[in-house]
């Protein structure tokens, strides 16, 4: 078993986990948390985010950040974070890695789409999804299903749910219906997400052209940042200029998040993990930083989440999902044989059955990958010559 001595002591202590859906000998060359890493690398689901959309939908450029290369991003930024705070840095790495598992093709598009399409199902949130994955569609080991994870990753990777949802989890739900906390490491990766997104998705826009230098200048955070990188480098500019000050961003918002976190904390004075989920959220940016992210967000939902042709895709992506599902639900015998419910009626109603049904469909049209959607509609929907 491994000692976790050099860890804060309200940091998650991997020998006192509060353990898996099925129990397993503790293994004997790693941590608990390092095993839960190994698991979802080596997943099905996540090997699929190196084709899921992040911004841009995959065929429009070999460049531009995926599910897959975000969540790698996200991983470094919550490492060096959890370092800096004697934080487990094993926990945030699997936190990180696995909190897209469950997202859509197509990005947010497509999960707005099939939420529309689920609204009689129960709908579909993505978090709840990403939990469904690692707790039952991976199919891996021969002892149970999913990756059988330990409570403290599932708890980080269900960042949001709702109430209604949240009394059908047990124990992982009881922190949204008493207004709790999640641990240190999950507080800590859902910001390390946000830093990430935020300052790579600026830079994507910019080299797809939907952003300009110009446009940015007009948001002070960026601005400040492009003066420093002027007055060291007189004249540097393209990509160098972007890079770097999207560096020094970064720098900012995690030193800032760095400080105000360790103030907190001793505030709070927290003496285990325990203590850390009976208290007000302790990782947080400071006040100033703050109101420069939410206008940094605003800024980007305006001129790049709402781009007219970020727009056209996004249209096109939400028909796509929609007509999928649509005619699954119709057709549930077009739909592969994993993902059809075909028990009998014994004491199960047609209503059940089709709630059932949409939910596998659910399933399978959120693990396709943009390219494996695109494919698949014109399969079903175009007739072509051989």
């Amino acid at each position: 078993m491994f000692a976790d001595t050099h860890l804060a002591p309200y940091a998650a202590q991997s020998a006192q986990s509060k353990g898996r859906r099925f129990d397993e000998p503790s293994p004997a060359s790693r941590s608990e948390f390092q095993r839960d890493r190994d698991r979802i690398i080596h997943s099905t689901a996540f090997r699929r985010l190196e084709y899921k959309t992040q911004v841009f939908v995959n065929h429009e450029g070999d460049l531009f950040r995926t599910r897959l290369t975000h969540s790698i991003e996200v991983a470094q930024i919550a490492r060096s974070i959890a370092r800096n705070l004697r934080l487990n840095e094993d926990l945030v790495e699997a936190i990180s890695l696995a909190h897209d598992l469950g997202h859509t093709p197509f990005g947010h598009a497509g999960q707005d789409a099939l939420n529309e399409c689920m609204k009689d199902y129960g709908g579909f949130e993505h978090n709840l999804q990403s939990l469904r994955v690692v707790d039952t569609l991976e199919e891996r080991y021969a002892a149970f299903e999913g990756l059988n994870l330990t409570f403290e990753s599932r708890e980080g990777i269900l960042k949001h749910c709702s109430l209604t949802n949240a009394k059908s989890l047990g124990e992982l739900g009881e922190r949204f219906l008493q207004k709790r906390q999640p641990s240190l490491e999950a507080q800590l990766t859902n910001l390390a997400d946000e830093i990430a997104y935020n300052n790579h998705d600026i830079d994507d826009g910019l080299r797809s052209g939907l952003l300009t230098e110009a446009q940015m200048m007009e948001v002070e955070f960026y601005a400040r940042f492009r003066h420093q990188v002027e007055k060291a480098y007189p004249g540097i500019s393209g990509r160098r200029a972007i890079s770097e000050t999207i560096r020094r961003m970064i720098n900012e918002l995690i030193s800032d998040l760095i400080q105000t976190s360790e103030d907190r904390i001793q505030q709070y004075s927290p003496r285990s993990i325990e203590d850390v989920r009976s208290l007000p959220p302790m990782i947080t940016f400071s006040e100033t930083m703050r109101h420069e992210a939410k206008h940094l967000k605003q800024f980007l939902f305006q001129h790049l989440y709402r781009h007219y042709q970020v727009n056209r895709m996004s249209n096109k992506a939400k028909n796509t999902v929609r007509d999928l599902f649509s005619l699954m639900m119709e057709e549930p015998s077009l739909v592969p044989p994993d993902y059809q419910v075909n028990e009998p009626l014994n004491g199960t109603s047609e209503e059940s059955r089709e709630y059932k049904q949409a939910r596998r469909i659910a399933d399978y049209i959120a693990g396709m990958t943009d390219r494996y959607a695109m494919r698949e509609h014109r399969r079903l929907f175009q007739i072509e010559e051989v």
